[in-house]
């Protein structure tokens, strides 16, 4: 039972609820295609916090709500009292009088459980230092859109630490999937993170390896996946990880090596030149406009489901 449990975390699912999620993303947006949306949110008020900038997250989440017969309340954090230094467990107490749910794009992913346990309402993550469950929805949505199956090996190619990758790891662990990646030696997950997707995935089945050479990775995969080098709030450290990065560059010889069938994905937005070069993202094999239409309906899906 999905309705009123909180979606941090895609660890925090079973394999079944997690295609759960992702069969009724497609249902929804059949609902939207033939304009037959199911009220699932009548007269709810679901508050959105974004501690950071938003443009995918925020359409996708207040149109979500919208479609579903919700209401969004926006709350940007030069807006609230947390930009003031209220703690956010008032902020979270209080919200817990006034709203029936809360999504949260946050600095810190323990601001997500915070707000969790101070509300007592389902809390949804859209983006934090260490996942982006929604983002990987509309992912491994897009991934079957185009392929027909996730049983296809699939490649990332930068830093090894980075949120969204976190986040396909744990989708891959959980459903028994093969995700390679290629990233500097420097850059890997914390301990505590990997022990976790590790015992999951010998569980599952899945296999998840990383290389050093970004062209072993791509060898034979059907999707090539990357994200910006710099993310929020790394703008001091901006030069230096660029220059660990730099061999790691989607390009359209490195997209020669995976599959002729592979699709290009990114979360967006995108830094043309940096990690991708503009032929790959705005070339024939690129899906990420899809990928971030998907942003809207695996958002229905959460909200209807948890909801």
């Amino acid at each position: 039972m999905l309705r009123g449990k909180s979606f941090i975390c895609l660890l925090d699912f079973s394999r079944e609820e997690i295609q759960n999620f992702i069969d009724v993303s497609f249902m929804m947006k059949n609902f939207v295609k033939t304009n037959n949306i199911p009220k699932s949110l009548q007269n709810k008020r679901i508050a959105l916090i974004f501690e950071k900038t938003s443009t995918r997250t925020r359409v996708s989440m207040e149109s979500a709500i919208n479609l579903l017969g919700g209401f969004p309340i926006v709350l940007n954090k030069g807006d609230i009292q947390l930009s003031r230094g209220e703690p956010i467990e008032d902020t979270a107490r209080v919200l817990g009088r006034f709203v029936h749910g809360i999504g949260a794009r946050v600095l810190d992913h323990n601001s997500l459980i915070k707000l969790r346990d101070y509300s007592g309402l389902p809390v949804i993550n859209l983006l934090s230092n260490l996942s982006h469950p929604l983002q990987t929805l509309a992912d491994f949505m897009t991934i079957k859109e185009k392929l027909g199956t996730y049983d296809k090996p699939i490649a990332f190619i930068g830093d090894g630490r980075d949120n969204v990758l976190l986040s396909l790891m744990a989708f891959v662990a959980k459903m028994g999937l093969e995700l390679r990646v290629g990233s500097p030696k420097e850059f890997r997950p914390n301990e505590d993170f990997w022990k976790r997707i590790e015992e999951e995935a010998e569980e599952s089945g899945a296999i998840i390896d990383f290389y050093e050479d970004p062209y072993e990775a791509v060898r034979g995969a059907y999707a090539v996946y990357t994200d910006v080098w710099v993310s929020m709030g790394e703008e001091s450290i901006a030069e230096k990880k660029k220059e660990i990065l730099k061999n790691y560059k989607v390009t359209e010889d490195l997209m020669k090596y995976a599959s002729s069938h592979a699709i290009f994905l990114h979360c967006l937005p995108a830094v043309r030149g940096e990690e991708v070069e503009a032929n790959v993202i705005d070339g024939k094999q690129s899906a990420v406009w899809d990928q971030a239409e998907n942003r809207l309906y695996t958002a229905m899906s959460v909200l209807s489901l948890i909801i």
